[in-house]
């Protein structure tokens, strides 16, 4: 049974990777492809059906891919950005959760309303894996892409609230409005404080301790499901859990990776697992279907396709009309915060109000209905809430998906961001880190620089930008001597890169330069920290 299962894991991911390069073929996001392909390869005859585990999802999956995203996403545009981010996970998802309730109520016969909150809570979040992994491929102004991720990192947690107490009123049958809001806030808020608990622990452990560069990478792994499982063991959220500890550690990454070493493993390492999880996620929901077309009971296939594909419309007709008056109520109230001088505000509405992909977030949650009532009757309309929740991820990742590069084509919007190009940012940080270590030189090596003439050397190198290693310095013939002052040279130029280190702190706090160009620099430094170590 064992050999089995791996032997299905394996082939599974040798899929996963034969489809990700023909996707690129194509020229196809490749969550759309392996979903499309996933689909395709769950009618095979012969093909094994395979059942995703809810567990597997929020255990296994959930936590590292949170994580990871939370890692990259920039603590200051998140924080700048915060309020149409808040709008949007938390407002949004309760908006859509309450109009998807009474519709679906209205239109299926015996669904309560209870079942309506229920649905409208697994379906109205966003998946933060779909949307990073689509708008990778994607030209949009930075500041929609830090809203629809920021968005997707913390919905799920406001989505899997509300379908919580929806399915314990199913199964108790009592539902209490202000108990629901008060223990959201409690349920909410408590996970952030587990995850930033955590989260500091982390830090000292990176921080304080002689770790080596595969622990930090082990701890790393490590770090997303202390949070989570931590956070869930005390019924709070571990989805905020994850989100707040991986912001903050993300933001402190220049402290606890301090080693070059470290972090270019790290970020080796995790490229590697999200690529892998990520992929298995999305050809996992394609194949999912058959079992879930199995177990329809009562409902025709023709019927539950026509609830579904109403359900879907509704709920991207909810979001585009939910942001485009987010969008402009502000704007009537004389609010111009945020306003583009050059693109109207109905363009930025249209590509967030259609970048609504869901993904496997909901479809686990789905999944996760038990088969039972209290009393031990079968769940009420259980197959008919996973078939709709698999036809909104069809509809909205793969039509939303492949559409959303059309749909930017067709609004024509412009790129204007609040910094300088990427060319000019990394030219106006590059001076900066030159300034920083000539500056180093001249106050700390003064003498140096007048007796020593490969320290003189340096400092001409360090103004015209090049680089020298020291594979290239032994790879001459040298003596005794000239050895030495190759290690002095060395010890040297770690030093500079410490102070260069600090400079792009220092640069982070003023906010000049986005962090998305003050990391590619402090990558380009751990390369070359990494040539001499």
């Amino acid at each position: 049974m064992f050999t089995e299962t791996l032997l299905l894991v394996l082939a599974l991911l040798f899929a996963v990777f034969m489809l990700t390069m023909l996707a690129q073929k194509l020229k196809i996001s490749y969550p759309i492809f392996l979903v499309i392909a996933g689909l395709g390869i769950s009618f095979i005859p012969g093909i094994p059906k395979i059942e995703v585990e809810p567990e597997l999802v929020f255990l296994i999956f959930l936590p590292p891919l949170l994580y990871e995203s939370a890692w990259y996403t920039s603590w200051n545009d998140f924080w700048k950005w915060r309020t149409p981010i808040a709008m949007l996970a938390f407002g949004l998802v309760f908006f859509t959760s309450i109009i998807v309730a009474f519709v679906s109520t209205a239109m299926i016969p015996g669904f309560t309303l209870a079942m309506g909150f229920l649905l409208g809570g697994i379906i109205s979040p966003p998946d933060a894996v779909a949307a990073n992994s689509v708008l990778k491929h994607i030209k949009i102004p930075k500041r929609l892409t830090t809203v629809l991720e920021g968005e997707s990192l913390i919905n799920d947690a406001s989505s899997l609230i509300v379908f919580r107490f929806a399915l314990a009123a199913i199964l108790s049958g009592y539902f209490s409005m202000e108990q629901a809001i008060g223990q959201f806030f409690l349920v909410a808020g408590m996970g952030v404080i587990v995850g930033l608990v955590i989260a500091h622990i982390v830090y000292v452990v990176h921080r304080f301790l002689p770790t080596t560069p595969s622990i930090d990478a082990a701890l790393t792994l490590m770090t997303p499901y202390f949070m989570y499982m931590a956070a869930e063991h005390f019924h709070f959220s571990g989805v905020m859990a994850v989100v707040a500890g991986g912001l903050f550690l993300s933001y402190r990454s220049h402290e606890i990776l301090s080693h070059s070493a470290s972090r270019i493993q790290a970020i080796s390492v995790w490229a590697t697992l999200a690529y892998v999880l990520n992929g298995l996620v999305f050809i996992l929901i394609g194949l999912e279907l058959p079992v879930i077309m199995e177990n329809l009971g009562n409902y025709s296939i023709t019927q539950a396709i026509n609830y579904g594909l109403i359900i879907s419309i509704t709920i991207i007709i909810i979001r585009l009309l939910y942001t485009l008056l987010i969008t402009y109520i502000p704007a009537w109230l004389g609010n111009t915060k945020g306003k583009d001088p050059v693109n109207p505000l109905w363009k930025g509405a249209v590509i967030v109000g259609w970048a609504g992909m869901r993904g496997v977030v909901s479809l686990a949650s789905a999944l996760s209905i038990p088969l039972l009532l209290s009393n031990g009757e079968a769940f009420p309309h259980r197959s008919l809430i996973l078939f709709i929740t698999f036809i909104v991820i069809l509809v909205t990742l793969v039509f939303q998906g492949l559409t959303l590069p059309l749909v930017i084509k067709w609004i024509g919007i412009k790129d204007i961001e609040d910094f300088p190009p990427e060319g000019e940012q990394e030219a106006g940080i590059r001076l900066r880190l030159m300034q920083a270590a000539l500056k180093r030189l001249n106050e700390k090596f003064a003498v140096d620089i007048k007796e020593n003439e490969l320290i003189g050397f340096l400092k001409k190198q360090l103004e015209s930008n090049i680089s020298i290693t020291r594979q290239h310095l032994e790879s001459l013939e040298c003596d005794t001597t000239e050895i030495q002052e190759i290690a002095r040279y060395n010890a040297v130029l770690m030093d500079l890169y410490s102070i260069q280190r600090k400079e792009l702190y220092q640069l982070r706090k003023e906010k000049t330069f986005s962090d998305e160009q003050i990391r590619k620099q402090e990558n380009q430094l751990d390369l070359d920290e990494a040539k001499i170590l």
